[in-house]
């Protein structure tokens, strides 16, 4: 582990945070696809829930552009994508009607 500066981690990570700012603190659901929104029942929970979701992700990326760990390249994706789908199930089956 070593410090390295990685440009395009930190650009996603800046892309991630807006996102959870637009979507958890504007509550701009509209943004979120694969959702009904007629069919969530609680919207406001639904931008909460998206808003940590971007933010912790943002925060990973924004970690790994600093930081290097072996097989970071791998590792990332797989557990944002990971972290993205147990939100999904979450919600399809908590919120939705």
């Amino acid at each position: 582990m070593y410090f390295q500066l990685n440009a395009v981690s930190i650009a996603a990570a800046l892309l991630f945070f807006s996102a959870a700012y637009a979507v958890g603190i504007k509550k701009q659901t509209w943004i979120l696809r694969g959702f009904r929104r007629e069919r969530v029942r609680d919207q406001d929970k639904l931008a909460k829930i998206a808003g940590y979701f971007f933010l912790n992700s943002g925060f990973l990326l924004f970690l790994n552009g600093f930081v290097y760990i072996p097989y970071q390249e791998s590792f990332t994706p797989s557990v944002i994508l990971a972290y993205g789908v147990c939100t999904v199930i979450y919600v399809q089956k908590t919120m939705a009607e």
